[in-house]
């Protein structure tokens, strides 16, 4: 069955109504059977609608499945994209309040801040760095209003789930530090991810498509095809390189970037 614009907004509707209500839906992939990448973003699309006409404003972007690990794994050789919306936004420390998330999860980031807007026709690492303002370290708080395993077929989600559900984004937590990009290889800038006293991970920005500026550069050709391009003030969470880590009630992390900084947040 092939999907039509009504089916766009009953399915963004379903997300919306899902995050307000706290509770998780099918896969819109089993549904619809003939989904493709572009009624996923459709989807986002109509979801970005329902947010801004509720009164929401778009601060950023996210960029996902920028590791080869997770794109082998998902079967996909490019990555994702979604909305940071104001009320998505974290004090570096701060708690977040129980049951403001379903099933969060935690990445460490680079994070962009833009000077000015980037379009897809002046899409270079040189470009990026140009209309860059600072980068930053930072958590990406992951939640999913989708099943990641759907409990009566017992099918995972797809990728397609996964961007429909604004690439499973959901907060992001900024870090006080600020660095001119020009004066940092961001492909050797890393990260330790503790959960409470235990380093659940480590990794490089090496690991975000071999350096974070080329992932930038994809976000802003995958905005370009659509008429749209990254705005200046936006903060771009560029991709992580490392796993999501699950953040259930009483967790607190903390992302050690070295000379780079640190960010955290704990979870009531």
């Amino acid at each position: 069955m092939l999907m039509s614009q009504d089916d766009h907004l009953r399915a963004a509707k379903r997300l919306d109504h899902a995050e307000e209500a706290g509770h998780q839906i099918g896969c819109f992939s089993q549904d619809y059977p003939a989904m493709t990448m572009v009624d996923a973003y459709a989807i986002q699309s109509a979801w970005v609608d329902l947010k801004l006409a509720a009164g929401r404003r778009v601060d950023g972007r996210k960029i996902g499945l920028t590791s080869r690990a997770m794109q082998n794994q998902l079967g996909i050789d490019i990555p994702d994209s979604g909305i940071l919306f104001d009320d998505m936004f974290f004090d570096n420390g701060a708690t977040v309040p129980k049951g403001r998330f379903i099933e969060p999860r935690v990445e460490a980031e680079i994070a962009f801040i833009m000077a000015s807007d980037l379009h897809g026709a002046d899409a270079t690492p040189e470009a990026v760095l140009a209309a860059t303002e600072a980068v930053a370290p930072a958590l990406e708080i992951l939640d999913t209003r989708i099943f990641r395993k759907d409990p009566v077929t017992g099918q995972p989600r797809t990728v397609l789930d996964t961007i429909a559900d604004n690439a499973a984004n959901a907060g992001i937590v900024l870090g006080a530090e600020r660095h001119d990009p020009s004066t940092v290889n961001l492909a050797w800038v890393g990260a330790i991810l503790k959960r409470g006293a235990i380093v659940e991970e480590t990794g490089l920005g090496a690991g975000v498509l071999g350096d974070p500026l080329i992932s930038m550069v994809w976000l802003a050709e995958r905005l370009a095809e659509h008429g749209d391009y990254i705005r200046a003030g936006e903060v771009v969470l560029s991709g992580s390189f490392v796993r999501a880590v699950e953040a259930p009630s009483g967790s607190s992390f903390v992302a050690d970037f070295g000379d780079f900084g640190s960010v955290s947040c704990a979870f009531e």
